[in-house]
């Protein structure tokens, strides 16, 4: 997380000066790492004297971070902000079991040798069973893929569909790297500098060979192949007020002018990964806007299941009447305007850096367009949904 700090720091020359606030957060992390935002923003080049804070929203994460950092420009609390996260799934924390802990604990609290020894007279091989962090919700007992295997199965999706979608998830970034698209929104780290999980030479027939991951069955749609991976990663994005901006000689990308957040009842009621339907709907009727009124749509590809089924929700009459309270679908939109350079199943999903991913991946689509609209959305663990629209500069 300090060298994308450090990079934002070096390129708009901020080595040293005291900015309003930064927001970073990380889902899953070690214990040492619980001042994230500050120990980093102490390793960035920052003055010492800004101030920051830790957010966790799951996949939202960074986007969650975003808004809280715009909200505080908009309404004059500090001129300039960065917001971020990370997450590195190859350096999970793992911990043991809570009768081991106990003993461990029980171990320190002794005064005396005996005492300290005393505790260990009751280890057993059991104890070093470790237990690694897990998706699974707490009140389903489902991982997110078993959940959105579910969502596959009721919005009648086919494993031909989501193997399609994921190819051309594929085909768009491996383009877009070629390109050169991401050259100047990715920070080299340890020789790496492109996101190396995208897949130019995949095919439907090396997605066909895959097998299903949660439903086991010939019924099983959601493979390795269609789900997003869960990678290493950073991102931030610099925030400002345009007179922040303009005096510094800094380009303006693009404006986020309104932001949605929205859970849903995953237990009793809807798919866990369905709330991005709702919090669309919430911010097009507070921004008075339609679905189609959009240049851009960047949504977070967690399943290639769960955009194609919100996707199929939002042209549904039914959901939309009864589950959104509209008089009329929300309709459907233009695919060519939908992840144009890729999205998480080929790029990956570094939980809490995706929103600010997206983020900077919309802002740079509009600025080169000159002109527009974009959409971000993303789904996150417990049946949350969260949206922001942007516009061109």
């Amino acid at each position: 997380m300090s060298k994308v700090l450090s990079s934002i720091v070096d390129k708009f020359d901020l080595r040293e000066e005291r900015i309003g606030e930064v927001s970073l957060g990380a889902v899953i992390k070690h214990s040492r790492d619980w001042n994230l935002a500050r120990e980093s923003t102490l390793s960035s080049g920052l003055a010492p004297e800004t101030p920051a804070f830790d957010i966790q929203q799951a996949c939202g994460t960074s986007l969650s971070a975003a808004i809280i950092i715009g909200a505080k420009i908009s309404t004059g609390l500090i001129d300039v902000g960065i917001a971020g996260g990370t997450d590195t799934i190859s350096d999970l924390p793992i911990v043991y079991s809570e009768a081991y802990r106990s003993i461990l604990i029980e171990s320190a609290r002794g005064k005396t040798l005996a005492q300290k020894i005393k505790p260990w007279l009751d280890i057993r091989l059991r104890h070093f069973k470790p237990i690694y962090p897990s998706v699974i919700e707490p009140r389903t007992n489902l991982s997110m893929g078993e959940s959105m295997e579910q969502t596959a199965k009721q919005w009648q999706l086919t494993r031909k569909d989501l193997d399609a979608f994921a190819l051309e998830s594929h085909s768009k970034a491996a383009r877009s790297q070629a390109e050169g698209f991401y050259d100047d929104l990715i920070v080299g780290y340890k020789g790496l500098v492109n996101d190396n999980n995208v897949r130019a030479d995949t095919s439907m027939k090396q997605l066909a060979k895959l097998k299903p991951v949660f439903d086991l069955s010939e019924h099983g749609t959601i493979t390795a192949g269609n789900s997003t991976p869960l990678t290493d990663g950073a991102s931030a994005v610099l925030l400002a007020t345009e007179k922040w901006a303009r005096e510094r000689g800094l380009p303006i990308l693009a404006y986020m002018t309104h932001s949605r957040t929205t859970a849903v009842d995953f237990v009793n009621q809807e798919g866990l990964l369905m709330a991005p339907a709702y919090a669309v709907s919430d911010i097009l009727k507070e921004a008075t806007l339609t679905l189609q009124d959009f240049d851009y749509y960047e949504i977070h590809e967690a399943f290639s299941a769960q955009i194609l089924a919100t996707l199929k929700a939002w042209e549904c009459k039914n959901f939309c009447s009864t589950r959104l309270g509209r008089d009329a679908p929300l309709g459907r939109i233009d695919l060519q305007k939908l992840n144009v350079k890729g999205g998480s199943v080929a790029i990956g999903h570094p939980f809490a850096a995706t929103g600010a991913r997206i983020l900077g991946t919309l802002a740079k689509l509009l600025h080169q367009k000159g002109s527009g609209r974009g959409l971000a959305s993303i789904c996150t663990a417990g049946g949350m949904g969260i949206t922001a629209i942007l516009e061109a500069s």
